[in-house]
């Protein structure tokens, strides 16, 4: 891979394995279980991102990936992609994320950066997209949906970080994060009367 290409694939592999790493320690229903009002829920996630993965790095330039997913199907309801059901387990989605890594993996070996693709689900006039536009595309993607990640661990069970070898965090301990968590709320009080809000 010349310089360029393997800048943006190791990015797109950085927020590949944020992802997986939120799940890491977890029970079943804490991977899955909605800890905000729109659903969203790690493995949920993990889904999500690795069935778009497939479809941008795969379809658009054409080579499918090997599998469809009825989660995106006609008849499918909506944001079936967002979430996993009962009978989806982490260690399939997790092998399938795996499995779309490869695919999009040599996606990116074959092809040269300003080879062109089409992504027939965005709008006419934008359609024709190079692989260095969807390699962009894909990683602000996936560290996008790791930032969602990030909260929903945090909410599952006070965990935080940027991943394990670098948490990319003050080395405060408990009593450290209350106080700067009260530090922030004051701010924001002050603010707020500042600006007459009640």
């Amino acid at each position: 891979m010349n310089d360029h290409k393997a800048v943006l694939a190791e990015y797109l592999q950085t927020g590949r394995e944020a992802l997986l790493w939120k799940m890491e320690g977890l029970s079943e229903y804490d991977v899955r279980r909605p800890l905000v009002p729109s659903g969203t829920n790690l493995l949920g996630i993990v889904k999500h991102v690795a069935s778009v993965e497939a479809g941008y790095l795969g379809d658009c330039f054409g080579r499918p990936f090997e599998q469809t997913f009825p989660w995106f199907s006609e008849s499918a309801d909506d944001n079936a992609d967002m979430w996993a059901t009962a009978d989806e387990s982490r260690t399939e989605i997790i092998e399938l994320y795996h499995r779309v890594w490869e695919h999009s993996d040599a996606t990116i070996a074959a092809l040269s950066l300003d080879t062109v693709g089409s992504v027939a689900w965005w709008r006419e006039g934008r359609r024709s997209v190079t692989l260095h536009h969807i390699l962009v595309h894909m990683i602000a993607e996936t560290h996008r949906h790791a930032g969602h990640a990030d909260v929903v661990r945090e909410l599952v069970d006070g965990s935080a970080g940027w991943r394990a070898d670098n948490p990319n965090l003050p080395p405060g301990d408990a009593q450290w994060w209350v106080d700067y968590h009260q530090r922030v709320e004051q701010a924001a009080q002050e603010a707020a009367g500042s600006a007459g809000e009640p």
